[in-house]
């Protein structure tokens, strides 16, 4: 039985092979997803109004404040997993 952090890694490397490309919402919990499971809970500073895709992506990540990594990794390869 593969690792949780393999079978993440395996997944990393599927969504770059994904037959279309997501949605945006779907993007923004990928990209969440992956940050919470590689770097824990968002302690960066919220980027300004006017970057709108930054704020996009800090928002999306800091509402996972408080997942576990082990629990961010298995979601994201549910998520994958759902879209192949």
């Amino acid at each position: 039985m593969a690792t949780l952090k393999a079978k993440f890694e395996a997944a990393v490397a599927n969504s770059k092979n994904l037959s279309e490309r997501p949605d945006n919402a779907t993007l923004l919990q990928l990209y969440a997803l992956y940050k919470q499971g590689t770097a824990g809970d968002n302690e960066d500073k919220k980027p300004g109004f006017t970057d709108m895709v930054g704020r996009a992506k800090w928002d999306a990540w800091n509402k996972l404040k408080g997942t576990s990594e082990k629990d961010a990794m298995q979601q994201y390869i549910d998520l994958i997993e759902s879209l192949s």
